[in-house]
């Protein structure tokens, strides 16, 4: 005689016909639900737990699941790299790349490498000479404009100083940059958030010398930070004219650079990164020489130079 197949699951047997009497139907709708079954030995043996700092996992069939992101890659606009734009005096290329970069909502910073900050003047053996660190943008328009405002208005140094004076406060010079420092007094400056820390992840010069004078400093400093940096030039001649266009070439580097640390960050998670490590950070590391090259067939006009230093 075969075996009613419904005795195997004790569940169905209700679906059997029985000889009892049937309750009442007040009873039956009273009667709770039986409870679900319990799930199979073997999903539990493959299920995960959720990945700690980004960490790769997999979902039970063994497909890859993306790893959970830092707050700062939730955040609108999500995951952004922290810049440093560097010229000479800390007025016109570096400033044209920090307004950039800090519209794009990049945190950002700005020095110039020089002795001392020079503006053009009545003719090339007169420049007006300022202090880095104690001259403001608006101390310096204001003696400008008492001295001849038709001359600097039209060479644009008015101009200029009326958009740095709206970007930070005062002109900085790299080699007195106290790297790993709190800047929270520096909270005003236009892409502050995010460089509160005194670190960033990527420096960009715009002129050769600057660049050497960048790299030779951090070499002197002998990297107690233990930190890698990216220090990038792209040569932009000093003139308000190639200061605009040179102020989208950078941009157009950042965004670059940028797009690729955010995919090896979900490819790989995050952890290490602020650190300066973990296998995110080599994979950016390792392509920025190629990311480099795609931007230079874009820019022809601005040779650029890279290298990978230290903090």
């Amino acid at each position: 005689m075969s075996t009613d197949p419904r005795r195997a699951d004790p569940r169905l047997a209700r679906a059997r016909p029985t000889k009892t009497n049937t309750p009442p139907a007040t009873a039956v709708a009273n009667k709770p639900p039986p409870p679900p079954p319990p799930p199979p030995a073997a999903a539990l043996r493959n299920a995960t737990s959720t990945p700690v700092n980004g960490a790769t996992t997999t979902t039970p069939n063994g497909t890859p699941q993306k790893p959970n992101l830092r707050s700062e890659d939730r955040q609108e606009g999500g995951f952004k790299l922290r810049f440093c734009t560097v010229c000479a005096s800390n007025n016109n290329r570096s400033m044209e790349g920090h307004l950039r970069l800090a519209s794009a909502h990049y945190p950002v910073i700005s020095f110039g490498t020089g002795s001392l900050v020079r503006l053009p003047g009545p003719s090339i053996s007169q420049p007006n000479i300022y202090q880095f660190n104690t001259s403001s943008y608006e101390q310096m328009h204001k003696e400008l404009y008492d001295k001849d405002p038709r001359l600097y208005k039209a060479n644009g140094i008015l101009n200029m100083l009326e958009r740095n004076r709206a970007v930070k406060w005062g002109p900085e010079r790299w080699q007195d940059w106290a790297i790993g420092k709190s800047r929270t007094n520096h909270v005003a400056d236009k892409g502050s958030s995010g460089a509160e820390g005194g670190v960033v992840d990527v420096v960009i010069t715009c002129e050769e010398r600057c660049w050497d004078a960048v790299v030779d400093d951090l070499l002197m400093r002998g990297s107690p930070l233990n930190r890698p940096i990216h220090v990038f030039n792209v040569d932009i001649k000093d003139s308000h004219e190639e200061a605009l266009v040179g102020g989208n070439a950078i941009l157009d580097l950042a965004d670059s650079l940028n797009k690729a640390a955010e995919e090896e960050r979900e490819t790989s998670g995050t952890q290490g990164w602020n650190q300066g490590g973990g296998a995110a950070r080599f994979g950016f590391d390792e392509r920025v020489p190629d990311i480099l090259a795609e931007w230079q067939e874009r820019w022809t006009q601005f040779p650029a130079l890279w290298t990978l230093a230290w903090f």
